[in-house]
């Protein structure tokens, strides 16, 4: 076998080995679930050279929505921000935005409960469509990266209370409607 079919069988491998792992529906957790006991190999990451880094500090972007309603200009500044932090970091820390406390941390609780159900109850929300209202998947980007994260991801779109209630996760349904209201 030359060089090149050896690389075209270990791709091939490794594109069973997604769709396998993402045929489960059980994403990340379903693995330590069921008591893995080798990392499979979409999930390993080479080594990275530590001297390649240029900048070794990092830190969480902070983002203060308070006066955001103001005016214009500081609204602008104030997407500015949030859009250099998602393009380079990836994430930022919201302050300010006037959610209580005590929904956050319900909303936690919830999301807790969700991932350590049964996995035959999650497996109903497994999916890659991303026009559904509800997702439980792994990786958003699993069939196009050449190394898989490992977390899972329940995503729930809504602008307003949701039409159909009855769609979401039970665990989720008396809390986000409280939220919503």
């Amino acid at each position: 076998m030359n060089q090149a079919e050896a690389e075209t069988e270990s791709q091939n491998e490794w594109c069973d080995e997604i769709k396998a792992f993402d045929y489960t529906k059980l994403g990340v957790k379903g693995l330590v679930d069921a008591s893995l006991t080798k990392i499979p190999r979409i999930f390993i990451h080479p080594q990275l050279d530590p001297l390649a880094c240029e900048d070794s500090q990092f830190s969480i972007a902070i983002i203060d929505l308070q006066g955001v309603n103001t005016d214009a200009i500081s609204r602008t500044k104030l997407i500015e921000k949030i859009q250099d932090a998602c393009e380079t970091r990836g994430f930022c820390h919201i302050i300010n935005h006037g959610i209580p406390k005590s929904d956050l941390e319900e909303m936690l609780a919830a999301i807790r409960k969700f991932h350590e159900q049964d996995a035959e109850v999650k497996k109903e929300f497994y999916t890659r469509d991303l026009t559904k209202k509800v997702l439980f998947l792994s990786n958003f980007d699993l069939f196009q990266t050449p190394i898989a994260t490992r977390r899972d991801t329940l995503a729930l779109v809504m602008d307003s209370i949701p039409s159909e209630p009855q769609s979401l996760p039970a665990i989720y349904s008396d809390g986000i409607l409280k939220a919503s209201a």
